[in-house]
């Protein structure tokens, strides 16, 4: 079982990503902004993170550049699931070291196969 932080601020997207991923048996952590998504990742250790990009407080990319520059956080896979699918915020998102990039919105077997597909690296 692997243990997934969802960042997201939408709650029934959050309720969605988290009642799918439980059900693919993970064990899932949620924070709703930001900040507290800042918070957990410096508390605790993650298999895989899910971000947003627009949220409250501390944006999706800023998130992603500071688990990056931590060494103990750089190799956990990341998946941004955002509406923006600008390509110069995309290609910002990959140049910060995300792994993949998911556009709202999406079907939820597709995230479950893509999750599994980082989980395996």
């Amino acid at each position: 079982m692997a243990k997934i932080l969802i960042i997201e601020d939408e709650e029934l997207m959050l309720k969605a990503l988290e009642f799918r991923l439980k059900k693919d048996e993970h064990e899932v952590v949620v924070a709703k902004d930001g900040r507290e998504a800042l918070q957990k990742v410096q508390s605790d250790t993650y298999d895989l993170i899910i971000t947003d990009i627009m949220l409250p407080f501390v944006s999706g990319l800023e998130i992603i550049g500071k688990v990056k520059q931590t060494p103990h956080l750089a190799h956990v896979p990341m998946i941004v699931l955002s509406a923006v699918g600008l390509e110069n915020v995309v290609l910002e998102a990959f140049e910060l070291g995300v792994d993949d990039f998911i556009t709202k919105p999406f079907n939820l077997t597709e995230l479950t196969i893509r999750v599994k597909k980082l989980l395996k690296k």
